[in-house]
Formats: structure tokens, sequence, C-alpha cells
């Protein structure tokens, strides 16, 4: 069996997410081929599979928005992106089903979440999985004009599939297909954190530890800011915090999620798998708020719902007024499960092998 992944190129959280699953899923079909179809880096691919063998196909097959920095985002660059990505599509879509139409074997297209990918599948004529939060047309919707007519392509596209895998913290998805809720889709840390800890010289009391990550593209601080809080430590990917004699750089090969047994709290903009993996590894989340981005509300919604948190807006990040001081405040409801990457790998399975996956619920039609 070969498991294509349409991948979006959008961010690093859509590449985290998929990493869980497929290591659940090489877990259970060992022998199966994962090709990921991206235009991710692949240091970060490397990084967020780890041992998971993969191969690799450079190809780029949504623009999702581009993004100004990590909480802003760029409407009239995005809509010339996506009239850049029409001129090539067409080409890119039948280059790709030629290659698999010379694989040997039965073949599955997952995506997460270019709408494109149903092109794709229907050319080659292979079952089509979605492993979303959200689409593309709940995200341009909202941003009215040209985007409208973006929106309608993309939720044509969504409704041409065989199963939709609806992870926690979601937009609305009502494309009409088979939908299975599943919960946390969150990697696990493969490195030792108690030494990750020692080779930091990061303070005993985990409370006192705070990763600052901020995604793909990052956001840089004044490591000056950092001097608002000698009592803590802060860890991050930006080589700027090295300047402070409280910060440290998240050393190469290691990735937040290894160091989070030993964090209590990350500062951090709205991300699905960055909150996916902060609420599994029971790391609190000061959020500093983002606007533009139809996700952000419903992530700080659900961040409320589900996790211990403080709320911070952007002025309040610029001027080092983390209120690490303050206790995290408490959930509203319940945790959510942590089992989503499991349950979603064991649907793509009974999908691929028998034409079925795990009983539909509500939301999804039969």
């Amino acid at each position: 069996m070969l498991i294509h992944v349409c991948l979006s190129s959008h961010g690093f959280g859509h590449g985290s997410r998929t990493a869980a699953v497929l290591a659940e899923l090489a877990a259970l079909r060992p022998h199966w081929r994962l090709v990921l179809s991206t235009g991710l880096p692949e240091s970060f691919l490397r990084l967020a599979f780890g041992p998971v063998p993969f191969e690799l196909r450079r190809c780029r097959w949504d623009v999702g928005m581009v993004q100004a920095d990590a909480l802003g985002t760029d409407g009239p660059a995005t809509l010339l992106a996506l009239e850049a990505l029409d001129a090539v599509l067409s080409e890119q879509v039948e280059r790709e089903a030629r290659w698999l139409e010379r694989q040997e074997g039965p073949r599955l297209i997952l995506a997460d979440v270019p709408p494109t990918a149903a092109l794709l599948a229907g050319r080659v004529r292979a079952p089509l999985v979605w492993l979303a939060s959200f689409g593309w047309d709940a995200i341009y919707r909202p941003l009215g004009g040209a985007f409208r007519a973006r929106a309608d392509q993309a939720l044509a596209l969504y409704r041409q599939a065989d199963l939709l895998i609806r992870c926690p913290l979601s937009l609305p998805m009502d494309w009409g297909v088979p939908a299975l809720d599943v919960g946390l889709t969150a990697s696990r840390p493969r490195l030792d954190a108690e030494a990750l800890a020692l080779q930091l010289a990061l303070p005993a009391a985990r409370d006192r530890c705070v990763l600052l990550s901020f995604g793909g593209l990052g956001l840089s601080l004044d490591p000056a800011l950092l001097a608002h809080w000698p009592e803590h430590v802060f860890v991050g990917p930006d080589p700027a915090l090295a300047a402070a004699s409280n910060g440290r750089l998240l050393p190469p090969g290691v990735r937040p999620l290894d160091l989070m047994p030993r964090i209590g709290r990350l500062i951090t903009k709205a991300g699905y798998s960055s909150f996916c993996e902060a609420f599994a590894q029971g790391v609190g989340i000061h959020l500093v708020r983002r606007d533009g981005f139809a996700e952000a509300p419903v992530l700080e919604r659900d961040l409320q719902r589900h996790g211990w948190h403080r709320l911070l807006s952007r002025e309040q990040l610029e001027a080092g007024a983390w209120e690490l001081d303050q206790p995290l405040k408490p959930p509203l409801e319940g945790p959510l499960a942590t089992d989503g990457a499991s349950r979603a790998a064991a649907a793509i399975v009974r999908l691929a092998e028998e034409g079925s996956a795990d009983p539909i619920v509500p939301g999804g039609r039969v």
C-alpha cells in the first residue's frame, strides 16, 4: 500500500499533525510506503518524522495564507500567490498522477488539508482522506471580496472525499462526507527530557522553565525582555535568546515537544499542533492573541475550555508583561482525549484494507 500525502505548505503545524498520525500508521503497517508531497522544508520533515521512513516529492498543493509575520497575514500577497499556483497546478497534478500510475500496488491519498488533493485523487481514482481541523474555505470566506470565490472552489473540492478525520479544536467542516471525530493528534517526546534539562542548565522547578515558540516563521523578541523575569529560564528556537543570561537556544535536532516534560509554561501564538502537544504534556499556555485568521478565535475559545492558560495581547508580549507570576487559569471543561493519532491511523488502515472506517459520528454522513 502506498500512502501519498498531499501536505500543506502553509505552516509546520500541518506537518507535525501528519507526522503524529503517520508514526502510528507506520507502527501498524511498517511495510506500507509513505510518500510526502509538499513544499515544507526537508529539514523540518526529518525532525518531525524522526525514525519513520518516508519518501519526499517536492510539490506545493496550496497557499493557505501568506503571513506578514507569526501573528499577522497578508491578504493581497495571498491572492497573488493563489494566482501563481493556478498557473502551474494542472501540470503538477498531471505529473504526480503519472508518477503514481507507475508505482506498483494500491494507493490512498491523505491530505492535510490542501483542497487540490481532490484533483489528484480523482485523476488516479484513489480513495481520499482529509486530516483536518479546518478547511481553507472557512479561512477565506470571512475575508470577503475575491476570497469568496476561492472559498467556494475549496468547498467544492472538499466535498470529493471518502473520509474526513476531524481533529479537535476545529472550525466547522460541513463538507457532506463521512466524518470521524478524534482526540488530540500529538506526537510523543523522543528524547530524555531530564538529560536535556541538565544540558541546558534548567531550574529544577518545572514552572520556572518557559518555552518561547511561535511556529515556523518565528517571532523576533528583544532578548532584554527576559530580564523582567530573572527567576525563569526561557528556551526557544530564536538564536537571539542566547544573548540573555536566562535564555537558552533549543539545541539542533530537538523539538519543543521533546523538552515539554520539563517545561511549565509555553508562550506562543494560536496553533493547533502546539496546543495538542502542550495539552498532552500538561504545559500551561500563555496565548498571544492573533488577528485576521479565522482559526485563531476558535483556538482561543477551546484553550479556555480545555487547557490551563493565560491570555496576552501583542502589546503585552512586546513589553515583556508575560504574567508568569500569575497563576494559570483552569479550563472551563475537562481535558480532551489524547488518542487522536492512533484512532486516525486505525481509520486509514480500515479504509485502505476494507473500504470502511470507524462508525461515523454526528456531523458526517454515511
